[in-house]
């Protein structure tokens, strides 16, 4: 049986140049997306205070993830590879490791990073976080 690669997606240049590598890179592999909706984010949003708003901010953040898996997917199909996709919440690094861990992978190929600014240097490296964390193979790509 092949390998099973997670590769986390966030929409950013990183992530979709980490997403091609591991595809390109491991052919014969199974290809997991996995996008993770970070609930922290909605705080930092206009009205996040109030409930409805919160509920509008996650609807919006579950309809990108799925744009962007949908997208993501249909580049791999291009590339003939196997590919499944999901979505959990919580916080990136964390979440990333778990889902690794309960789902059977046996490698992470993620994006160097894909904040930028002063919110890389507030919020840390997920991709650094999940180095630490992961009892697979990571592959970090720039």
């Amino acid at each position: 049986m092949g390998k099973r690669i997670l590769v986390p997606v966030d929409g950013s240049d990183q992530s979709r140049a980490a997403c091609d590598f591991a595809m390109r890179e491991h052919p014969q592999a199974e290809f997991v997306l996995l996008h993770v909706i970070n609930p922290t984010e909605a705080g930092y949003s206009a009205g996040a205070s109030f409930p409805a708003a919160s509920e509008e901010w996650y609807e919006h953040a579950k309809e990108d993830a799925a744009a962007l898996l949908e997208e993501l997917e249909e580049e791999g199909r291009d590339l003939d590879a196997a590919i499944t996709t999901d979505t959990v919440v919580g916080k990136p690094a964390r979440a990333i490791v778990e889902y690794a861990a309960e789902h059977d992978v046996d490698r992470i190929v993620m994006g160097s990073h894909g904040r930028s600014g002063v919110t890389r240097i507030l919020l840390g490296s997920v991709a650094e976080n999940v180095v630490r964390n992961a009892t697979v193979p990571v592959t970090v790509a720039r």
